[in-house]
């Protein structure tokens, strides 16, 4: 347990950060699920939009701070990597 004021003051921040951290990190994640199973569904137009969504999630999250820029860099290229295979596919 915190023993000092600026501790106690530092967990009340820290508390206040984990749950707006927890938005945008949650609807981030629901998108992206929402974007594999389409993606899995082979459905090109449907998989093109939702994974367009999960990009846009993704940024905002790392324009809040709430995850690192390269990680969500890194999760919005392995997506469209997936939306790419898909679109070879179905040419």
């Amino acid at each position: 347990m915190a023993n000092t004021n600026s501790a106690k003051k530092a967990m009340r921040s820290n508390e206040r950060r984990r749950l707006r951290n927890r938005i945008h990190v949650g609807r981030a994640r629901t998108e992206v699920k929402k974007a594999r199973k389409a993606l899995e569904t082979g459905d090109v137009p449907m998989a093109t939009e939702a994974v367009r969504s999960a990009s846009k999630w993704l940024d905002h999250a790392a324009s809040k701070g709430s995850i690192h820029k390269n990680n969500a860099a890194r999760r919005k290229g392995r997506l469209m990597k997936h939306l790419a295979e898909l679109q070879a596919q179905a040419k």
